[in-house]
């Protein structure tokens, strides 16, 4: 439940940010009355992303055996490669996010075409929609205490009205803490998804292991108490993990922290000096 909370708060407050961008950029301009092309815009994209999400557990619940094994693990580490992707996708264009957005609107009511704005505003929605569709999805599959469901109602929820405030009011939060708190926590999760996700590879006998069962602490934590559930949630535990398992989830950490920083930032240095106005 935990790991869907955060995933769906995260997620879902970027797109009421974007949404927030959208409606007050048409209020800025005086074309609120274009408003209910983007409005059928999100709630297209919403539909999209929900149906997107009921096809892949409708998949899932139709496989058995090693097919189930294979479909769960492809899941995971799509999931992980995407959710690593966002995360510092965001860090890189958190900062030109809103003016290129409202670019994209500026051309589309320019154009005149109420379609141009149903498309800016559902493919920005959209995107969100079906990443929190298949973090979700994953999460699911990993999930022992069945309060996934639950977890994203309440984090989706928590988001709308967050979102709303912020828009609303002269409420103000601290989004660059927020992001920066949620993307650690949600590299947890990814570590632990990955590491999971090599699991279910081995249980179908396409991964090798030197070692099953490096070790064992299920006397210890059992994975289905309460503090092995939130353990599993938070950080992928695993009583009994393998060699690869352990490999993984550590490689992943250290090209996190070490390795995928270094290359945003050097792009973001890259991207301040082209923009930088040349003095003479």
């Amino acid at each position: 439940m935990l790991a869907s909370l955060i995933i769906a708060l995260r997620e879902g407050l970027e797109a009421s940010l974007i949404v927030g961008i959208v409606f007050g950029f048409l209020r800025k301009t005086g074309q609120s009355s274009q408003a209910r092309y983007a409005w059928y815009g999100v709630i297209t994209a919403v539909l999209v992303s929900v149906a997107v999400a009921l096809g892949i557990q409708a998949v899932g619940a139709e496989l058995e055996g090693q097919a189930e094994q294979i479909f769960e693990g492809t899941m995971m580490l799509i999931a992980v490669g995407l959710l690593t992707w966002m995360i510092f996708w965001m860090r890189y264009h958190s900062r030109t996010l809103k003016s290129n957005l409202e670019s994209e609107l500026q051309t589309a009511m320019t154009s005149g075409n109420p379609r141009a704005l149903f498309a800016v505003t559902f493919f920005a929605v959209v995107r969100e929609g079906i990443e929190t569709a298949l973090f979700i999805s994953a999460v699911a599959l990993t999930a022992a205490d069945g309060g996934t469901l639950l977890g994203t109602l309440l984090g989706l929820m928590a988001s709308v009205i967050i979102g709303y405030a912020i828009y609303a009011s002269t409420t103000r939060l601290n989004l660059s803490q927020f992001f920066n708190v949620t993307s650690f926590l949600l590299l947890l999760f990814a570590a632990g998804l990955l590491a999971h996700g090599i699991h279910e590879f081995q249980e179908a006998g396409l991964l090798f292991t030197l070692n099953e069962h490096l070790w064992n602490t299920g006397n210890l934590i059992a994975e289905d108490s309460t503090v092995g559930q939130l353990l599993r949630a938070l950080f992928g535990y695993h009583a009994s993990p393998s060699l690869e398992e352990v490999v993984v989830y550590w490689g992943y950490w250290l090209a996190i922290l070490l390795v995928v920083p270094r290359l945003v930032d050097r792009r973001i240095a890259q991207a301040q000096s082209v923009a930088k106005p040349v003095t003479t």
